[in-house]
């Protein structure tokens, strides 16, 4: 981006047009959230899904998140004022580069940027020259190093494809036979050029909890805290997935302990990047494991969770859009104040039968939504599509986040499982205990839905 800023540049402008980058719930509730501005005009969405233009003054644009020249010409034809980059792919892929060189204004790290989660190693290097709290670790290139490193460590150890693997390149092992096992794996190619690095970790125990910092190169803020659900069955038994489900604001740490974070993990990130050169203008999301010795990072992201951002966007005030905007031309502190709501919001996402591994697609999604309640629940779309019937039918694992609001999280999580018998596609599967931790009414089950 050029450093010279035109008066269109720094102010937000009245009937904005935004453009979000990326084909999930992620992207689907941004979109949701910015187009409920007075000040936006229009969002469109590349490529978006089923759902996109269920969504008032969305628009679906038919253009790949890996096409940026194609991008940045619809942006100039669309006159399109500000960019957010949904997913990591783009990211580490250089696509807020390509754009901000083209002049356009993006919300977005860069690729260099975005080795905060395309490369585990990278990260861990960082956050040893920063001091900041996390597993101890060990990198290996090949199978035999990563099987000696476990041999002489001696204990079952956290494995993790160096690269990027859609959430899924974690395995957290409980034996030492099998460690070995998620090492022969990854060295095997399980996740292709993503595991040509692995990194093993020592394994940490307590909470999990999601930290989002919205960055602009030298200063950052902080959302409401999430928690999310990883493992597909109830009980966080099965293997990993893209999440679950998740709840927000997570009340597992007081706003004291949330500013000791900020402190101690947030601001020494962003330092650590400076100090490489990097400006970075997007999300910073830590994921952190509070163990008895005090928070530490168990992996960054440089985007927002999914399904963490659909429960975090119907708090999310007004202001959002221009917030981002101020972010991404790095003037976040003279951005209007990011307001929240008061409410508890829970989300569950709905999956196809086969999901991680083999998702089934194609199938034909009902969807009874009371629109009577429509400020207390929303369904955001994720593997959704329009076939060439307008039918809307399944086109990935995770299809379906449902979210709702309420004053506690009883009712919030009441609401979405009763919005949930609404929802209907062959081989639809939830978990039943999202939010178990929080849910007062909570009884423990032994079942999943079928």
């Amino acid at each position: 981006m050029n450093s010279e800023k035109t008066p269109r540049q720094l102010f937000f402008p009245q009937s904005a047009k935004i453009l979000v980058i990326g084909s999930g719930g992620r992207e689907n509730s941004l979109a949701w959230t910015m187009a409920k501005s007075e000040k936006i005009n229009q969002v469109f969405v590349a490529p978006g899904n089923g759902g996109t233009e269920e969504i008032n003054s969305c628009k679906r644009l038919n253009i790949e998140e890996s096409n940026g020249q194609e991008l940045i010409s619809a942006c100039k034809s669309l006159k399109i004022d500000l960019i957010v980059i949904g997913g990591e792919k783009p990211l580490a892929a250089g696509l807020a580069d390509e754009l901000r060189a083209a002049g356009l204004i993006v919300f977005g790290p860069c690729a260099k940027g975005a080795q905060l989660e395309a490369s585990k190693n990278w990260a861990k290097q960082l956050m040893t020259e920063a001091n900041i709290p996390t597993a101890q670790f060990w990198t290996a290139n090949n199978k035999n190093d990563a099987i000696k490193i476990l041999k002489k460590v001696g204990e079952p150890l956290v494995v993790k494809a160096d690269g990027l693997a859609a959430g899924k390149g974690v395995r957290v092992c409980s034996s030492l036979k099998e460690t070995e096992t998620a090492i022969h794996e990854i060295f095997k190619g399980k996740f292709g050029k993503a595991g040509e690095k692995v990194v093993l970790e020592e394994c940490l125990e307590g909470p999990e909890i999601s930290i989002f910092a919205l960055c602009d190169g030298e200063s950052l803020i902080t959302l409401p805290p999430a928690q999310d659900h990883k493992r597909l069955l109830d009980g966080d038994k099965g293997p990993n997935t893209g999440g679950m489900g998740a709840y927000a604001p997570a009340k597992i740490v007081s706003q004291e302990e949330l500013n000791e974070i900020k402190e101690t993990i947030l601001v020494p990130t962003l330092e650590a990047l400076i100090r490489r050169g990097i400006n970075y203008r997007g999300v910073i999301y830590a994921g952190l494991m509070l163990t008895k010795e005090g928070p530490k990072v168990i992996e960054y992201n440089c985007r927002f969770g999914d399904p963490e951002c659909q429960a975090l966007m119907p708090l999310m005030g007004p202001e959002l859009a221009e917030v981002l905007y101020s972010a991404a031309l790095g003037t976040l502190k003279k951005a209007p104040k990011l307001s929240f709501s008061k409410l508890m919001s829970a989300c569950v996402v709905a999956t196809t039968s086969g999901y991680p591994e083999d998702p089934k697609i194609g199938d034909k999604i009902s969807i009874d939504f009371d629109k009577s309640d429509k400020n207390r629940i929303q369904i955001f779309h994720a593997g959704s599509k329009k076939n060439d019937l307008e039918e809307l039918v399944t086109s990935g694992g995770r299809v379906l986040s449902i979210v709702g609001q309420a004053e506690n999280y009883e009712d919030a999580f009441k609401n979405v499982y009763n919005e949930l018998k609404n929802v209907h596609f062959e081989g639809i599967n939830y978990r039943l205990d999202i939010g178990n931790q929080v849910r007062s009414d909570f009884q423990p089950i032994n079942n999943t839905p079928q």
